[in-house]
């Protein structure tokens, strides 16, 4: 694929940082870089769309806030037990290959979500979602990190997480109101429909990626359990996930259910609220990947966390107001809160050899969903509903989200990149 392979017309790529870099990205990395952020797109409105839909979901599906919670975090708990199994396999793959099954069964998981008529079957088609979608993430970065040099991937960063932007701005508010107009089901036909071509259009894009895959003697099932959790640095990139996941699910997952029963909203008003949070996370994104590339990834990210500290309490303390409002609020945390994200996976992203980044990122999707599934757990738990259907306690929710958040600033301090490898990583590209 012309830009990926670049120097030299075999499809090999001189890998290792100290290999000469261009500093702009070449065609082909840039449309590969687009694939996977529509992919990424399809994946991220999925996981996002139950969220915003949760008080239509208590309303006609009759469920709890903690049935909720296992709504959402049935998702991640899945999809993590998935990312731990791949953890140990991902790397003896076809990047390609694996990517396309992957994307696969999450489009006939997010078919079952909107052929879904009960709690009970909603939850085994979330469950049946997660298991293949929650992978698609951290193996899209370490597709990253195997062809973007290390210069430009808080860019590449950047760019997969304007998918995140476009997913809260476009496909979020649009399946919204498809939900709300015509059904909680109807965005998840639509979504896998859509999907549907896309698909099409990776398996024709994506090249073929085999560079990673050592050869030689299999290493024991046991070694290869303490090779990847049991690396120092491996262990910090863990804890920093684990800390940005309790710093955002422990919230995220409430805050429309929240913003109807408490701040006044109406179910119709959640499309503006979203609409307003997606195009500021569309335009800031970006610069932020920029800026991380320009002014470092640590510096960057820990003055964005400091910022989310504070929107944190704001939205979870927020009261009755006019809509512009509330809808400045919602927005401003969903920037800063999504902006961390962008340093903070190129930091992990670098911290692993290519050799194991593909296995390692699933692992790290792993711990990742488990996480945030277990965040929205604890979130949910320390809930309760009030006179009137309000919710109570979501301030004390918020504190315990700034903590993590705050902790999150020495993790990522702690955390390593991984030694430059003079190696050569293969990229084949596929047949004209």
């Amino acid at each position: 694929m012309e830009g990926i392979a670049t120097g030299e017309k075999r499809g090999r790529v001189v890998g290792g940082e100290d290999a000469e870099e261009s500093a702009r990205p070449g065609r082909g990395e840039l449309v590969l870089i687009l694939v996977l952020a529509s992919v990424w797109f399809n994946s991220v409105v999925d996981f996002m769309l139950v969220m915003p839909l949760g008080p239509q979901l208590e309303r006609v599906l009759g469920l709890t806030p903690l049935q909720f919670g296992r709504i959402v975090s049935s998702y991640t708990l899945a999809a993590g037990a998935a990312g731990f199994v791949a953890s140990f396999l991902m790397d003896r793959f076809d990047r390609k290959s694996a990517f396309l099954t992957l994307y696969g069964g999450f489009l006939v998981g997010t078919l079952l979500c909107g052929l879904s008529w009960s709690y009970a079957t909603l939850l085994a088609a979330r469950v049946a979602t997660g298991m293949f979608g929650g992978i698609i993430s951290g193996l899209a970065l370490a597709i990253v990190g195997d062809v973007v040099p290390e210069r430009r991937r808080g860019w590449a960063t950047g760019v997969l997480m304007t998918a995140f932007s476009l997913a809260s701005a476009l496909g979020v508010p649009v399946g919204l109101k498809l939900g709300t107009d015509y059904g909680w089901q109807t965005p998840f036909l639509v979504l896998a429909a859509l999907g549907l071509p896309v698909f099409f259009v990776a398996a024709a894009v994506l090249p073929t990626m085999r560079g990673h895959i050592v050869k030689g003697q299999k290493i024991p099932l046991h070694r290869r359990m303490m090779e990847m959790f049991g690396h120092s640095n491996h262990v910090r990139a863990f804890a920093l996930t684990v800390g940005l996941m309790f710093g955002g699910f422990t919230v995220f997952p409430y805050i429309s259910v929240y913003l109807v029963a408490n701040a006044g909203l109406h179910e119709d008003q959640l499309f503006w609220i979203y609409m307003t949070g997606g195009a500021l996370t569309f335009f800031g994104l970006p610069m932020i990947g920029r800026a991380a590339d320009r002014f470092g990834k640590l510096r960057v990210f820990r003055l964005v966390s400091l910022g989310t500290v504070v929107m944190l309490l704001a939205i979870t303390n927020q009261g009755p107001a006019p809509v512009w409002a509330i809808a400045a609020v919602f927005g401003l945390m969903m920037l800063i809160s999504s902006s961390r994200t962008v340093p903070a996976m190129a930091m992990i992203t670098s911290s692993v050899e290519s050799s194991r980044r593909g296995g390692f990122m699933s692992a790290n999707s792993s711990v990742q969903h488990l996480a945030a599934g277990i965040a929205a757990d604890v979130g949910g738990r320390m809930l309760g509903k009030g006179a009137g259907g309000t919710i109570l306690h979501f301030n004390h929710v918020g504190w315990l989200a700034a903590a993590s958040t705050l902790l999150c600033l020495w993790l990522a301090g702690r955390l390593r990149p991984a030694r430059p490898v003079a190696s050569v990583v293969e990229v084949q590209a596929p047949p004209r």
